[in-house]
């Protein structure tokens, strides 16, 4: 399965907006929201709360390893 270009979720086949580049690059997103978010209001998915790579960057929704499952 693709993964969405700008908030990088995985698209359900079936599914989604394929946008194609005059220069030939591909971007594919699960929503009408991530392709205004990217093309129109030109937005970084890293200063987008929502997206999976802001999440990723400020280390939001990471568990935690305990420190007692590490000294086995």
């Amino acid at each position: 399965m693709p993964k969405c270009s700008f908030c990088g979720n995985s698209i359900p086949p079936g599914t989604g907006i394929i946008f194609v580049y005059t220069s030939g690059k591909i971007s594919n997103f699960c929503s009408r929201k991530c392709e205004k978010s990217l093309l129109v209001l030109k937005r970084k998915p890293l200063e987008t709360r929502w997206t999976e790579e802001y999440r990723r960057e400020h280390k939001k929704g990471v568990t935690k390893v305990s420190r007692e499952a590490t000294t086995v």
